[in-house]
């Protein structure tokens, strides 16, 4: 039996990329801090053999006896909220947390995989984005912790796998929703569903008019694991084409929990894109992937997860 470390394994997407491995017949090890991760994403795993879990902070030495096949590096803060309130803990586990995680996988002879993110092209210049696209980032804003963060990730591990050889794959993720999400993680869809289900106001930033691509849980996993056993070195985009307004998704969300919420609009937050679209040609051809959950399928999960939450 193969074995998987995946760091940041007890987070909302960790969670469901520990049962996709252990699914597909891996030994799953699970390393998280729980700085945003939450043990109980990971509860229903408990007294399984094929599971474990240790609780560290991969920013400093990360010892794993035994064989090691796979290390997926899911480690981060991943909402503005996060990473706005622990800018220094996302810098230190975007660079000395990926170097550790690489440093194993080379101790190990490990298949690494990065979870890189779409954040990584900025407020972006061209439209959808392509894996050819450098990005427009701001490296001193707010949001340039997570932003640069994250590129340093993708350097490092691209010199890893020219110095040393290693066997190397970056996933660029591009926004995802579904259950174990945090009620309070700041990003849209937990926001939109929290406040209609309780009846606040429904904020939204600017005037609603910027755009997302909403990838669900189950979809992007998919992604993950068929880019994980790939031959692909270069990074590729997972996530979901089919764009929409923040305002038009606030309003299905009402529509979907019928809530009497009204819709509020409050000023944008700084360096926030307008626009955000993958192109998955790549993944299409490289992967066979594509995405098959409808969006409004995969809100409906969402919205009756947060109400046995609440």
């Amino acid at each position: 039996m193969k074995t998987a470390v995946v760091t940041g394994g007890a987070g909302f997407l960790g969670s469901h990329l520990c049962d996709k491995l252990i699914s597909e017949g891996l030994q799953v090890i699970c390393i998280d801090n729980l700085i945003t991760g939450n043990v109980e994403n990971i509860s229903h795993l408990a007294g399984n053999d094929k599971f474990s879990f240790i609780k560290h902070d991969i920013t400093n030495y990360i010892f794993i006896p035994g064989k090691v096949d796979y290390i997926l590096h899911f480690a981060s803060p991943a909402s503005p909220v996060d990473y706005l309130q622990l800018p220094i803990q996302t810098l230190k586990v975007g660079s000395l947390g990926t170097h550790k995680a690489l440093g194993l996988a080379k101790e190990k002879k490990a298949r690494f995989l990065l979870a890189s993110t779409s954040e990584v092209y900025g407020d972006p210049e061209i439209h959808p984005q392509h894996e050819e696209y450098w990005g427009n980032v701001n490296p001193i804003g707010p949001r340039g912790v997570y932003d640069e963060a994250k590129r340093f990730a993708e350097a490092i591990t691209m010199a890893y796998h020219r110095y040393h050889n290693l066997e190397t794959r970056i996933s660029r993720i591009f926004n995802t929703f579904g259950p174990r999400m945090r009620a309070q993680d700041g990003r849209a869809i937990p926001n939109f569903v929290m406040q209609a289900l309780t009846g606040k106001p429904i904020t939204v930033y600017g005037d609603g008019s910027q755009t997302r691509s909403f990838c669900y849980i189950t979809d992007l996993v998919d992604g993950l694991f068929k880019l994980l056993m790939s031959d692909e070195n270069e990074p590729v985009n997972i996530g979901n084409p089919e764009e929409i307004p923040l305002l038009e998704i606030a309003k299905e969300i009402v529509e979907l929990t019928n809530s009497k919420s009204q819709i509020v609009f409050e000023g944008l937050p700084v360096d926030d894109p307008k626009v955000r679209q993958p192109d998955i040609s790549k993944a299409k051809s490289k992967l066979e992937w594509e995405p098959k959950v409808n969006r409004k399928e995969g809100l409906q999960k969402t919205i009756n997860y947060f109400k046995e939450l609440l």
